[in-house]
């Protein structure tokens, strides 16, 4: 299998607005694509997603994770004889490029499926692109919740097995009310990334902590930009807010920054502090003082399920690709297990909506389910039942103690009174 790699060149933006405009742009200056579904030779899978600047480890280990279920794949003889190729492209976490990439992928690179390993920022814009050209697209990174949830943008061979914000804010709320309630934490503060992902996830932890503890009131909020070089500003404002518990949605190498210059000022020493996306190899090997005491989501650990299972699965990939997984590995990893799932079960056609019908109401035995198995929802095509909770930080391995599973049951209830008030049922 090859794993061809192009950069491109164009500059990050950001804004919901920009990144919809810029996708319909597109969608508009092209024609729809005479796509061939020839069943011989290789079955083209493209990739777009951020491969350089500062959270390049995302499309490191989302490649890294596709690799690891592929090369097996091809190794015992592909699909119906046909072998897996990826084709990936890196969008720098623009936007704009993200739509351009993955059309590219399709018109020029003959790929007959997309994997769409861009963060929230950029998998807006490919869905867009995804409508027009109708191949089958999984989008493996994005967690913001409108994106699956909302009516109006769904797309009929468009999944996403990336873990969605709503769930983790009922099972992470949950989790905050009841340390709140124990630790009498009422002034809360919020750090988050100022893009829909970090917009979404924050405002709906804190609507749900809020709903289990109706004591916490948000008395500040920071909103730093995404990729942003500094924080002085923003650790000073959050030390300023008098606060007893702050939330954050950063993750990648802008949880590493934030964290780092934090750790001058004691930050952590100062506040309870709870990360979604702290416990995560990305994060524990690069920052230089791992934050002792901190409430972490749980995104992925080799203990957690503490099975010889998913051990294995980590020393494999360890193996493969020098580096350590993350959360977005095993996203990418169910991801392509379903699609060689689905491809099996249609012989190898790349017909999307063939494939669609194979992947929609599925349910795969895996390591990453909270009881052994992930389902991919058919009335939306998101992914429900994997592992979501909590724990506490730790300096020494496994990183992350006292792991707390939220509850799915409670999940699906909340998520469907969520969803009325949204109005997208």
């Amino acid at each position: 299998m090859s794993d061809a790699i192009r950069p491109s060149a164009r500059q990050p933006r950001h804004t919901r607005r920009q990144v919809m405009q810029g996708a319909l742009a597109g969608a508009g200056a092209l024609a729809m694509p005479a796509i061939s579904y020839g069943q011989t030779g290789a079955i083209k899978i493209g990739v777009p997603t951020i491969l350089s600047g500062r959270v390049a480890i995302l499309g490191v280990s989302s490649v890294g994770a596709l690799r690891s279920i592929f090369d097996k794949v091809n190794a015992a003889g592909g699909i119906e004889g046909r072998k897996i190729e990826l084709v990936v492209r890196d969008s720098k976490g623009a936007p704009q490029e993200a739509a351009k990439v993955t059309r590219d992928l399709v018109n020029n690179d003959g790929c007959h499926i997309i994997i769409d390993g861009e963060a929230s920022s950029g998998s807006f814009a490919v869905q867009e692109v995804i409508r027009d050209l109708g191949v089958l697209c999984i989008h493996t990174n994005s967690e913001t919740s409108s994106l699956t949830a909302d009516p109006k943008l769904h797309v009929p061979t468009s999944f996403r097995t990336a873990r969605q914000g709503i769930h983790d804010a009922i099972g992470g709320g949950r989790y905050a009310a009841d340390v709140a309630r124990a630790k009498g934490l009422k002034r809360w503060l919020t750090c988050s990334p100022d893009y829909a992902y970090g917009r979404d996830n924050t405002a709906q932890f804190m609507e749900y902590a809020q709903y289990f503890e109706p004591s916490i009131k948000v008395v500040e909020e920071a909103w730093p930009k995404l990729f942003q070089p500094d924080y002085t500003e923003v650790v000073t404002k959050v030390l300023n807010a008098n606060a007893d518990a702050m939330y954050s949605a950063l993750w990648g190498g802008d949880l590493v920054a934030f964290i780092d210059q934090a750790n001058l000022y004691g930050l952590f020493d100062k506040m309870q502090s709870f990360l979604v996306n702290l416990g995560d190899y990305g994060i524990v090997d690069e920052v230089k003082q791992f934050p002792q005491g901190v409430y972490s989501g749980g995104r992925y650990n080799r203990t957690i399920p503490p099975t010889p299972e998913n051990e294995a699965w980590y020393q494999s990939y360890v193996a493969l690709n020098k580096s350590k997984p993350t959360n977005w590995s095993w996203e990418n990893a169910v991801a392509a297990e379903l699609l060689v799932a689905a491809l099996k079960d249609t012989k190898g056609d790349t017909n999307g909506r063939k494939l669609a019908e194979a992947i929609k109401g599925r349910t795969l035995k895996s390591i990453f389910g909270a009881k052994g198995t992930v389902t991919m929802r058919a009335e939306d095509h998101t992914l429900v039942d994997y592992i979501i909770g909590f724990g506490v930080s730790s300096q020494k391995e496994p990183y992350i103690n006292n792991f707390v599973t939220a509850d799915w049951g409670q999940i699906a209830e909340l998520e469907k009174q969520w969803k009325k008030k949204q109005g997208y049922v």
